[in-house]
């Protein structure tokens, strides 16, 4: 009779500072659920991995949580498990942050609960062999990565059954690869068949059945709660697994220190096989998915898992320009961290956190809370910098290619970027602590098939009570109405975009980014004199031929407040339109006032010189005045995005449109200023 020993694992996480009532629903769901039902099993060994963040939310304000994993801890139960303290993709930050996030975790869990982690969870389970050595330095001995990194690496999918050990520079780390059966089986399946999955596993005597996932899935999943607990399928799995002689639980660094490792591992840069999906383009993304079907899964499990793959996390700095902002913003405080005080260097920390930086199911950079979060940290760590006078500095914030004007005064930071048309990126009250530029494109998605061209759905069997769906397979309905909102622009939303027009601008043209451009400075590079502080693009209008047309940009800057003189010049001598385009992100779209009245579904404005923009979050008011009456086009910016419960309209931000006509040249003065309400 083969045995197995069971080293079942638990990932616990919750976006830092996220909406309070989405921590407690999952406190009450999963987490408290989860470990009063362990509380009454101490003898089923498993592992725990929780952020920093959350469990100390845990511990300071549902004790009785946390005097569960006390009681668990100190039965010799649990096997806590580190990582870093705010959840970064490690690979994500530099070595110095790593270390520093490893070990506040580490220390955190010695204090609070008498446990040092000798194993480390990785954030979204993203793998570059250039962490060793600080997972070693930390004192870490092990890590857990999806089973499917290392078939992906050419490993054969029967011996997956323990653990093997890599390097990097010398320095040595044990891999115990995830089973993505137990993943898709618990808590999915009857605890019957279950059990089965485990003892699947069972290759010799010394196997091992590997399983490390989200906790979530154990009641915070859709339909999960009353399957796991209502139904009580966690109990009668627990004492089934205590009840079979063939299954040991044992802790993972129980397992590494009795048994050998399977032999020597270098994994790819990689994280489980969706993700490197989410990471591609939307049409790599389509291809990648046809392929895979085209093979058929028979040969995609035996041979072609380790030659039909996505890309590695990091390319969601590629696909998406205003996570990447983010990042580098991080990055370079990072770099320069020893001006930071000890708060500053807090908030340098929380920025590192991934949930912002990415999207998959979830809603991640989608949310505008979460990237709200993010700008809040990074204007943190911005204020603890100001002074008196505005700071000016040009470099590649962005890593790009192309600098960025960055402008510190005493209230606010504010970016400029030279490839996007000289156009302004960040725009963050240091009072308020929020970026008014915390703006989104409208991006075509690779589910957004779905919606553009929907298949019929193949009516499936019921698995009773033998399963139930996942998030990966659950149906979900689509909504005919969301097909008018795919809406995909062809620029960046920032602020001051220079639009030329050969026709008037419509309310219609400009909500669905169709009206018939004839410049080429919305998107595309301008030089920066440093002497003059001045932008400039020698471009073109391009209708039967290129008309040489340059424009100017000069930005001038007070505590609360920037102007900007603008001038063009065009050939072509026949009436044009400009347009002038402003995008700014609220944390109440529906609630904002322009010009005293609600935006509702868009207005146009005629014969304006300026607007306000009444913000009730903030208590500020975005004054936007120019020298030249024009017409003002405005509406409420939706994306359409997937979720774990299907797909959700969200708005991002406001777009406004100033439109003027000229002839042959325009100068033009245009002031924004943040007033209070």
């Amino acid at each position: 009779m083969k045995k197995v020993k069971l080293l079942f694992g638990v990932h616990m996480h919750q976006p830092v500072d996220n909406f309070g009532d989405a921590v407690d629903e999952a406190i009450e769901l999963c987490y408290a659920p989860f470990f009063a039902t362990m509380r009454n099993y101490p003898d089923f060994k498993f592992a725990v991995h929780a952020s920093g963040w959350l469990l100390n939310e845990i511990k300071t304000k549902h004790p009785k949580i946390f005097q569960d994993m006390e009681y668990l801890t100190k039965k010799g139960s649990i096997e806590w498990v580190g990582a870093g303290y705010y959840e970064p993709v490690l690979s994500a930050i530099g070595s110095k942050d790593r270390r520093a996030q490893i070990d506040k975790l580490s220390v955190y869990l010695k204090k609070n609960l008498k446990s040092a982690p000798r194993g480390a969870w990785l954030t979204e389970r993203v793998w570059e062999s250039s962490i060793v050595p600080d997972l070693a330095a930390c004192g870490l001995e092990y890590v857990v990565v999806d089973d499917y990194h290392f078939l992906s690496s050419g490993f054969d999918n029967s011996a997956m059954d323990g653990y093997y050990e890599s390097e990097e520079g010398g320095e040595k780390i044990a891999l115990f690869p995830i089973s993505a059966a137990l993943r898709y089986a618990l808590p999915f399946f009857s605890v019957e068949r279950s059990i089965e999955a485990i003892l699947n596993c069972a290759k010799s005597d010394n196997s091992a059945a590997v399983i490390f996932d989200d906790m979530e899935k154990f009641g915070l999943w859709p339909k999960t709660h009353e399957w796991v607990y209502e139904k009580k399928w966690l109990e009668r799995f627990v004492e089934a697994v205590l009840a079979d002689e063939r299954i040991t639980t044992m802790h993972y660094k129980e397992y590494l220190h009795t048994n050998r490792s399977k032999g020597l591992a270098y994994l790819n840069n990689t994280s489980y096989f969706e993700m490197g999906e989410w990471s591609l383009k939307s049409h790599q993304n389509l291809a990648l998915e046809s392929l895979k079907k085209s093979v058929g899964e028979e040969y995609f499990k035996k041979e072609g898992v380790a030659l039909i793959k996505g890309g590695i996390w990091k390319n969601f700095f590629i696909k998406y320009r205003e996570s990447n902002h983010i990042h580098k913003r991080m990055m370079h405080h990072s770099l320069h961290q020893e001006r930071l005080k000890k708060d500053a260097l807090e908030s340098l920390y929380k920025l590192q956190t991934n949930d912002v930086l990415w999207h998959g199911v979830f809603g991640g950079l989608y949310l505008p809370n979460l990237r709200d979060n993010a700008y809040r940290y990074l204007l943190e760590i911005e204020a603890s910098l100001a002074k008196e006078k505005p700071a000016f500095s040009f470099f590649d914030i962005d890593k790009d290619g192309y600098e960025e004007l960055k402008v510190l005064t005493k209230s606010l930071s504010l970016v400029f970027s030279s490839k996007y048309g000289a156009q302004l990126i960040e725009f963050g009250s240091l009072q308020k602590l929020f970026n008014w530029q915390n703006t989104l494109m409208r991006r075509h998605e690779a589910y957004h098939e779905k919606i553009l061209h929907p298949t019929p759905k193949i009516h499936k069997e019921s698995g009773g009570e033998d399963e139930i769906a996942t998030i990966h397979n659950d149906e979900v309905a689509i909504n005919e109405n969301f097909k008018d909102e795919l809406i995909y622009d062809w620029h960046p939303k920032y602020s001051f975009v220079d639009h030329i027009c050969s026709d008037e601008f419509s309310f219609d043209s400009f909500k669905r980014a169709s009206f018939n451009e004839v410049g080429d400075f919305a998107n595309q590079p301008f030089e920066f004199d440093e002497e003059k502080m001045t932008f400039k693009r020698e471009g073109g209008v391009y209708l039967d031929k290129k008309y040489d047309t340059s424009l100017t940009k000069k930005y001038g800057f007070s505590k609360s407040s920037l102007s900007l003189d603008l001038s063009t010049v065009s050939d072509f001598t026949h009436k044009l339109h400009y347009g002038t385009e402003f995008n700014f992100h609220f944390a109440h779209h529906h609630k904002v006032l322009i010009n005293s009245q609600a935006l509702g579904s868009g207005v146009v404005l005629k014969d304006i010189e300026s607007i306000v923009l009444e913000d009730d979050y903030t208590q500020k008011s975005l004054k936007i005045s120019l020298d030249k009456k024009c017409t003002v086009y405005a509406y409420i910016l939706n994306t359409l995005s997937q979720n774990e419960s299907g797909f959700e309209l969200t708005a991002q931000q406001i777009s406004l449109l100033f439109s003027i006509p000229f002839l042959s040249s325009l100068d033009l003065n245009i002031s924004l200023e943040v007033c209070d309400v």
